[in-house]
Formats: C-alpha cells, structure tokens, sequence
C-alpha cells in the first residue's frame, strides 16, 4: 500500500494547467481553478496556466512550447477527453507524447467507476511523458480533476510517496540522450 515517507523531503514539482474549452474563461473556469488550489494546496508550484480552444493542433502547440519549457515539470489539461466530435484533448496529446502511461487511464477509470459508476466508461483520460515532461489529461469537471488529484496525482507527484512515484524517475526521463 502507498504510504508518505516522512524521513524523505518534499520536492515541489513545476505545473502547468491549460483547460481546453470552447466556452470557458477565466472567469469561469472551475476545473481549472481546482486544479490550481489543489497543486499549490501541496506545495507545488503553478508554472503556467491558460484556456485554448478545442483544437487539436492548437493544443499540441501549446503542450509542445510547454514541454520545451525548463521551468515546467508537469503539464495537466483538462477538459476534452469526452466523446464528441469537439473532444480531441486526447489526440492532441498523443500526438506529442514520446511514451504513453497507459496505466494512468486505467486507474483513473477504476477511481471513476467508484464515484460515478459505469459512466466512467465515458472518459478517455491519458498519461504520458514527452521533452522530460509529464503530461495528463484530465476530463472538464471539477469533480473528475478532484479525483484525478486527489486518488493519483497528488501521490505519484510527490517525491515522499511510496514504493515509488513519478518525481524521482523524473532526472532519468531523458537519459537515453545522453552520450554513452
């Protein structure tokens, strides 16, 4: 079972928030606002937020310049991973990613099924890794980013978590670039 190692210190990762809507702004952006207290909640830092369109080669320029940003560790969308013909949030990031956390998904679906049933089914939220950057889509609800922060991010974010979590591979993501 995970667990926080209280002998090990907190390591703020920088994070990244970009809500993908047609519709929200600033002003009403809730998802995106949860996803704001709850990382800076932790002791994380926000390195960036912003709203784009749903326009799939308008959000992989986004994560892209992102990604390319040393002062950005993490990257969460949300909104756009649903099933409409607008939602392309997914494939904009698969078109980006370098390695897929496959396993993101699945265990988001499980913390879904939990709280909204088989509606869970419904979303097509996804991980991966590109540039040394962890990136994760997330659907547009508060609740849904809640329970992806709450359930996983939170955990696998934070360098005291254990067995393991993403913060302390993070040094090594690139290290096939590396001369032998």
């Amino acid at each position: 079972m995970s667990r926080i190692d209280e002998t090990k210190e907190f390591i703020p990762t920088r994070i990244a928030v970009l809500t993908v809507s047609d519709t929200r702004s600033a002003a009403d952006d809730r998802s995106g606002d949860t996803l704001v207290e709850r990382l800076t909640g932790a002791g994380h830092i926000l390195a960036a937020r912003d709203i784009v369109p749903d326009d799939r080669a308008t959000i992989a320029d986004r994560l892209r310049g992102w990604i390319a940003d040393p002062g950005v560790d993490v990257i969460l969308t949300t909104g756009g991973t649903g099933l409409t013909g607008r939602d392309v949030t997914v494939e904009a990031h698969r078109d980006v990613y370098e390695k897929e956390i496959e396993a993101f998904g699945t265990v988001f679906t499980i913390v879904s099924m939990q709280k909204i049933g088989t509606s869970a089914v419904q979303s097509r939220a996804c991980g991966g890794v590109a540039g040394g950057t962890y990136l994760f889509a997330l659907p547009g609800s508060p609740g849904a980013c809640r329970d992806a922060w709450d359930e996983i991010l939170q955990w696998q974010l934070d360098y005291r978590h254990r067995p393991c979590n993403f913060v302390e591979i993070m040094p090594r993501l690139e290290e096939h670039k590396r001369r032998k």
